[in-house]
């Protein structure tokens, strides 16, 4: 990103058909001082083509122009956040542990490369500093989320005396307490067509979650507040998230549930050694938090995660089973203590990062590698019950809260922790699953609610919706900003990309149902001549409805929004070792109509790992 000035930056170039372009942030919004500095989200953004004889409203080829419209859409649906002056992307002890090798590098430089959303875009810029000075041009943006509960001022009504702390200290501290959330930008992508570990040991939705506490000197009586971003205590814990390591994916085929899918490969326990090797050099010891349930639908997946970890015997690395839903069911969610009592001790010995004045008191050792199906709810849930248990040791240790209270005591701070790791977890669910997180209620309010169940009911329906018929262009949009896919050919090449190639009966069934819905309902409206005769116009309708919707079910996989740059044509074909739930929506004859559909689909049985494809090249990172 580079900076021309405070409000206008440059996110990255891209290459496509016709032009070169350059991305421009012209909208920015305050989130909030950290550190120091000013935290923003870019709100607003313009794509300038390089060309002066290109258009980026009126392009002169509809794959350009299909392809510009997939950018814009990346942009306006993400959550983009930046600062000039403090690196975001790195957790406080990564920082401070650099701090010396920073002061003689460019800020871009020490960017966490995982976290470094347009680091691809910038390649150029990059590249151009090895030969001359182009380091202010270049600045990161990070894709996450952060939520800033400034100020929480802790007042005398909460009886300061009960904290064991002196009378001058009545009137209160100043705290500052921040949540921040960081997306990798390996395997990044949607809730259905990342899954999973790669052959470069990356998972699919991978956050980074660390947890601020900042705590300035004591207030005296009757002063008043100058946040002078100077903090008696500094204190940091981090989590990590992220697709269970091993090859499995979830075919869409229009069904609720998905057919799952999982990849018995011979390189599964090498990339799960290099991801796990990974982390412990980055993290520490590693605690392996398994959510996902030990029987039906997801245990496949959970028995080849723990049947490779046990074979791996990894030193550093700890495996903890937790069956949520069978332990939380009846809505008895107050059952997260038994995890958090089984992880208290490891939690102690670990730690948290702690800076006292801007000297190191300990450092945080190891972390909680937490996992569920999609990472997201049942993930978020647990994450906030350990950020929770770890807080209240924070405020015991630095002498706020006495031994044994807790934040639950004070309801102005326990409101504001809650609300801020619902809102953490909303947006991590949002930017993969597409609605918010589920189970947010109990998040909120330390409790499950009826209420809530009605809520995720309404969420999942958008999930479904989302990730059936508008996926596909979100995981494409995603493979083109981060550089997995790069157009090389004539556009000519690639009009199917805005082209529909389906066989005319596959799309022409959906309008047949429409029609017949059409017609039910206006012959709820027409005037009834004889009731025989209604009776046989309503069935006529009624079972055009009804063929044509056992049709589309039949052949599902025909009908959902798939990436079209990168076809996921080696899962859906796969035939392989391992475990299928089902073959569903593949059709009733030749094998399900794998090799008519393979056409328009894709290659049957591409590999990711391939160089090219018929639409551009897939790159394989050496950045």
């Amino acid at each position: 990103m580079c900076v021309l000035h405070r409000s206008v930056t440059v996110v990255a170039g891209l290459m496509f058909y016709l032009a070169d372009y350059v991305i421009v942030i012209t909208g920015r919004e305050l989130k909030g001082r950290l550190m120091g500095h000013d935290v923003y989200r870019a709100s607003n953004f313009d794509i300038l083509p390089l060309n002066p004889n290109v258009s980026v409203h009126n392009p002169h080829h509809p794959v350009e122009a299909h392809l510009l419209a997939l950018v814009s859409s990346h942009l306006r649906g993400g959550n983009f956040v930046f600062a000039y002056g403090w690196d975001l992307t790195r957790r406080l002890q990564a920082q401070w542990k650099s701090q010396e090798q920073a002061a003689h590098r460019a800020f871009w430089e020490m960017a966490d490369d995982r976290f470094f959303w347009n680091r691809f875009l910038q390649t150029k810029l990059i590249e151009a500093s090895a030969n001359q000075d182009v380091s202010k041009f270049i600045l990161p943006i990070m894709y996450g989320s952060k939520q800033l509960s400034v100020n929480i001022k802790t007042q005398s009504k909460f009886d300061w005396t009960a904290f064991g702390l002196r009378s001058t200290f009545t009137h209160g501290r100043h705290i500052q307490f921040c949540l921040i959330s960081r997306r990798s930008r390996f395997r990044a992508g949607t809730r259905y067509f990342r899954r999973g570990i790669d052959n470069e040991g990356h998972v699919a939705n991978f956050n980074e979650t660390e947890q601020l506490l900042l705590v300035e000197n004591p207030t005296v009586a009757g002063a008043q507040h100058i946040c002078s971003d100077l903090y008696a205590h500094e204190l940091s814990f981090v989590q990590i998230r992220g697709s269970i390591p091993v090859f499995w994916a979830e075919v869409n085929t229009l069904r609720y549930k998905p057919d799952l899918q999982v990849m018995d490969l011979q390189e599964t326990a090498s990339v799960m050694k290099k991801h796990f090797q990974e982390l412990v050099s980055i993290y520490g010891n590693q605690y392996l938090v398994n959510l996902v349930n030990h029987k039906g639908y997801e245990k496949p997946v959970k028995d080849a995660y723990e049947r490779h970890v046990t074979e791996l015997k990894l030193p550093n690395v700890r495996y903890e089973y937790f069956d949520f839903h069978t332990e939380c069911k009846n809505m008895r969610w107050d059952r997260i203590s038994i995890l958090t009592d089984i992880l208290k001790d490891d939690l102690e010995k670990e730690g948290y990062f702690r800076l006292d004045a801007s000297r190191p008191v300990k450092l945080q050792q190891g972390v909680v590698r937490t996992n569920c199906m999609d990472n997201l709810d049942r993930t978020n849930v647990v994450q906030g019950a350990l950020a929770k248990f770890m807080l209240n040791k924070q405020l015991i240790e630095i002498g706020i809260l006495p031994p044994g209270a807790s934040i639950d005591d004070y309801e102005a701070f326990s409101k504001d922790f809650r609300e801020i790791w619902a809102d953490h977890g909303d947006a991590i669910a949002v930017a993969y699953g597409g609605s918010g997180a589920l189970k947010s209620d109990f998040t909120r309010t330390n409790k499950r609610t009826r209420r809530g169940v009605l809520e995720d009911g309404i969420k999942s329906t958008l999930r479904y919706l989302k990730n059936n018929y508008f996926d596909g262009a979100r995981q494409d949009a995603f493979d083109l900003v981060m550089g997995t896919w790069i157009p090389r050919k004539n556009p000519a090449t690639a009009m199917f990309l805005v082209t529909d190639a389906r066989p005319l009966i596959i799309r022409s069934i959906p309008a047949v149902a429409s029609f017949s819905l059409f017609m039910i309902f206006a012959g709820l409206t027409l005037p009834r001549t004889s009731d025989y005769s209604l009776v046989y116009y309503f069935m006529l309708w009624f079972s055009l409805l009804t063929a044509a919707l056992i049709f589309m079910l039949v052949h599902g996989i025909d009908y959902v929004s798939w990436p079209r740059l990168i076809p996921p044509t080696d899962i859906i074909y796969y035939n392989g070792p391992g475990y299928r739930s089902g073959n569903h929506g593949k059709g009733l004859q030749d094998n399900f109509g794998l090799v008519k559909r393979a056409k328009w689909l894709g290659t049957k049985g591409t590999r990711v790992g391939a160089e090219h494809i018929e639409l551009g090249e897939i790159k394989k990172r050496v950045d």
